[in-house]
C-alpha cells in the first residue's frame, strides 16, 4: 500500500517530499505531486517532511480526500 498526496499539495507543490524519497517515486503533475504506487516502498520519509501535511497512507486518507486515491491512480495510468 502506497502513500497518497491529497488536496493541501494542490497548487502548493513545496517539493520536500521529492528531495527525501529514496526511490524517486514522486512525480510532478500540472498542479501537484503524485506518488507512484508501483515504486513506493512505504518508508514514510515523504509524509514526515510534508510542510502542508498532504501525505497519507492509502488506508488512512481522510474521507473527504478519498478522491485523491483515484486521481493518483489515473495520473500513472495516463503516462
Amino acid at each position: 500500500m502506497a502513500f497518497i498526496i491529497t488536496s493541501p499539495c494542490k497548487d502548493e507543490k513545496a517539493g520536500e517530499c521529492v528531495e527525501v524519497c529514496p526511490v524517486d517515486c514522486i512525480e510532478e503533475g500540472k498542479d501537484m505531486f503524485y506518488i507512484d504506487p508501483d515504486i513506493c516502498i512505504d518508508c514514510g520519509a515523504c509524509e514526515a517532511v510534508c510542510p502542508v501535511e498532504a501525505i497519507y497512507m492509502e488506508d488512512e486518507v481522510p474521507e473527504e480526500e478519498t478522491e485523491y486515491i483515484a486521481l493518483n491512480r489515473k495520473f500513472f495510468e495516463e503516462q
